[in-house]
C-alpha cells in the first residue's frame, strides 16, 4: 500500500465525521444545559439560607422583644402612678416645716436631685420606647425581606417596601460610606417573588456601597414606569466597572474585589432572578464617576418565557 492509498484509509468517512460534530454540539448543549442548571441550585440554596436566617432571627428577636414591650407598657403606668403618689407627698411637706422629719425630707430631696429625676425618668423612658419599637421594626424588616410567610409564591408586591426594608437590612453596611438619595416615582404593585427581587436590590446596594472608597459618597435610587413595566435603578459615584469587564460582570465568579471579599455570584444570581420575572438588567459605568444599574420588570407577568438577557443602558 502506498503513502496516497494509507491516507486514504486513515481518513475517517463524512458520515462519522458529522456524527461526531453533532455529538459535540449535543455535549456543548449538554454542558450548557449543567451550567444553568447549577447556577439555579446555587441561587435556590442561597436564597433558602437567607430565608431562614433572616425567619430564625426575627422569630427568636421577636419573643423576648415582646414581652418586653408589654413590661415597658406596664412600667410606665407604675410611675405614672408613683408621680402621682410623689405629687401628693410634695403638697404635703409644708405641713413638716421647722421639724425634724421635714429636714431630713429635705436633705433628701436635694441629695437625690429629685427635681431632676422627675424631668430625666419620662425622657429615659421615651427613649427607651424609641429603641425598642426600632428593633421591633428591624425584625418586621427581616420577615418583610425573607417573606418567610409567603413560602416563595408570585405575589402583588410594593418595590418601594421591599427597597425600605433592604435598606434596613444593609443600613450597617452603607451607613458609614455614603448617604442615600431616593427619588422614587408613582409605581404600582407588580407580580413577583417579592423575597428574591429584595435579593437583588440587596446585591445591587452592597455593590455600590462596595464601590465608593475615600470620602463619604453618595447611592441614588429611583424608581419609575414605563407603560406595562416598571424600573429601579441604584446608581453610586464609586469607582466604575472597567470596559473589558463590564460584559463579564453577570458571568457565575466573575468578581473584581480581593480574594475573600467577594464570591462573583451576587449579580449572576440578580441577573437570573430578572431573568424569572421576565425582566432585564441594564448596567452603565464609567471609570472613576461610578456605575447605575436599572432594573426593568413588567407588572404582570407573560404566559411565555422570555430571555432578554443583561445589557448595557445607552
Amino acid at each position: 500500500m502506498n503513502a496516497h492509498e494509507q491516507g486514504h484509509a486513515g481518513a475517517l468517512p463524512v458520515q462519522e465525521v458529522q456524527a461526531l460534530l453533532r455529538s459535540n454540539q449535543e455535549l456543548k448543549q449538554l454542558n450548557a444545559q449543567l451550567s444553568e442548571a447549577q447556577e439555579k441550585l446555587v441561587q435556590s440554596e442561597k436564597l433558602a439560607s437567607i430565608g431562614q436566617l433572616a425567619a430564625g432571627v426575627a422569630h427568636e428577636i421577636n419573643n423576648p422583644i415582646g414581652y418586653i414591650f408589654s413590661n415597658f407598657g406596664t412600667l410606665e403606668r407604675y410611675l405614672a402612678n408613683l408621680f402621682e403618689m410623689l405629687a401628693a407627698y410634695e403638697a404635703a411637706e409644708p405641713l413638716l416645716a421647722g421639724t425634724t422629719v421635714g429636714a431630713e425630707l429635705s436633705a433628701l430631696r436635694h441629695k437625690v436631685e429629685l427635681d431632676y429625676l422627675k424631668e430625666d425618668i419620662p425622657t429615659l423612658m421615651a427613649e427607651s420606647r424609641e429603641g425598642i419599637s426600632r428593633v421591633r421594626k428591624i425584625v418586621q424588616d427581616l420577615k418583610d425581606f425573607s417573606r418567610v410567610d409567603n413560602s416563595q409564591e408570585w405575589a402583588l408586591a410594593d418595590l418601594h417596601q421591599g427597597l425600605e426594608s433592604t435598606l434596613n437590612i444593609v443600613n450597617n453596611e452603607i451607613k458609614y460610606k455614603a448617604k442615600v438619595v431616593k427619588d422614587y416615582g408613582e409605581i404600582p404593585e407588580i407580580l413577583c417573588l417579592p423575597s428574591e427581587l429584595n435579593q437583588v436590590f440587596m446585591n445591587l446596594l452592597i455593590n455600590a456601597s462596595h464601590a465608593i472608597s475615600g470620602e463619604k459618597g453618595c447611592i441614588t435610587i429611583r424608581s419609575g414606569r414605563d407603560g406595562a413595566q416598571v424600573w429601579v435603578e441604584i446608581a453610586d459615584n464609586g469607582s466604575g466597572i472597567s470596559p473589558e469587564n463590564l460584559n463579564r460582570i453577570f458571568d457565575p465568579f466573575f468578581t473584581t474585589k480581593p480574594i475573600g471579599q467577594g464570591t462573583g455570584l451576587g449579580l449572576s444570581l440578580s441577573y437570573g432572578i430578572v431573568k424569572k420575572h421576565h425582566g432585564q438588567i441594564l448596567v452603565d459605568s464609567q471609570l472613576g464617576a461610578g456605575t447605575r444599574f436599572r432594573v426593568i420588570l413588567p407588572i404582570e407577568q407573560p404566559d411565555g418565557p422570555d430571555d432578554p438577557g443583561p445589557a448595557q443602558a445607552g
